[in-house]
This record gives structure tokens, C-alpha cells and sequence, in this order.
């Protein structure tokens, strides 16, 4: 039966079941920001969660150790993957220069999973695009969603 049917006013022993969030059974590959990106995210929430138990704010104490469990689990499965700087075809950690045949032109790194910020222009390596891109070199062309794009540039 739903809390709100109880008439309980008593909440202290009330814990909020927040469930655990879904991790991704790709490869978790990651480049050295996103190494330090999970270290940052691991070291805040612990800070959070001591504040919480201070408080004794048992919804902010779940959410926190949810949070926490989620990126232990992810830094521990982390894989740095370096790009070799002489490498001339598309791979994992590398920035690359795009330009469609109607004169758009973007630019994508391709990073881990939880790095992916598009609006900073950082794409997750099991993006479409980034799977569309992968083992290709400049000048050689790829489509994806009825679009022609060509490699204009490498940068590791």
C-alpha cells in the first residue's frame, strides 16, 4: 500500500527506495578526463553523503550511495584507451573534423559513455556517428541517416 494511505506521520524509519541506475554492458572505454571525471564524481558524492548523514536526510543518504554505487562500479570497469598519435584512421579519443556535402560541418571527440556531452561536442564511442566513422581515414566518405559526411581531419 502506497505511504500516503498509511495516515504514518512518523518518517525516521522511512528509507527511499531510489533503485539503482542502469550501467551499460558496452566496453567502458574512457580517455584521461573521463578517468578523472569518475575520481571527481566518486569524491563528491562521498562528500555528499557524509553531509546527508550528518543530517540524518535518509532520501538525500539513498540517492548519494545510489549515485556512488553507480560510478565505483564504473571507474572500476574503466579501460583507458589511448590513441596511438600516429594513428591516420578514426579510433576511440580522437577529434574528428567532419564536412557534409551541403557545406555543414561539425566537429566530434569521441569518448567514453559517461564523458559524451554533445553541446561540448564530445560523442559516446557506441554512437551512431562514432561507429559510422570508426577505421576510416581523411578524405574517405560514410553516411548516416540518408547523409554523406567526409573525414576532413584527425587530431589525437
Amino acid at each position: 500500500m502506497s505511504r500516503a494511505f498509511t495516515g504514518n506521520e512518523d518518517d525516521s524509519e522511512f528509507i527511499a527506495d531510489v533503485g539503482d541506475k542502469p550501467i551499460s554492458t558496452e566496453r567502458n572505454l574512457v580517455t584521461q578526463d573521463g578517468i578523472a571525471q569518475m575520481e571527481a564524481h566518486v569524491n563528491r558524492l562521498r562528500r555528499e553523503f557524509a553531509e546527508a548523514e550528518k543530517k540524518q536526510e535518509r532520501e538525500q543518504m539513498a540517492v548519494a550511495t545510489r549515485n556512488l554505487r553507480y560510478w565505483q562500479t564504473r571507474r572500476e570497469s574503466a579501460e583507458l584507451s589511448i590513441p596511438d598519435p600516429d594513428e591516420q584512421v578514426v579510433r576511440f579519443g580522437m577529434t574528428v573534423r567532419l564536412e557534409a556535402k551541403d557545406g555543414h560541418k561539425v566537429t566530434w571527440k569521441i569518448v567514453g559513455e559517461d564523458e559524451a556531452d554533445p553541446h561540448a561536442g564530445k560523442i559516446s564511442h557506441v554512437s551512431p556517428m562514432a561507429r559510422a566513422m570508426y577505421g576510416k581515414g581523411v578524405g574517405e566518405v560514410f553516411s548516416l541517416n540518408d547523409k554523406e559526411w567526409e573525414i576532413a581531419g584527425l587530431k589525437v
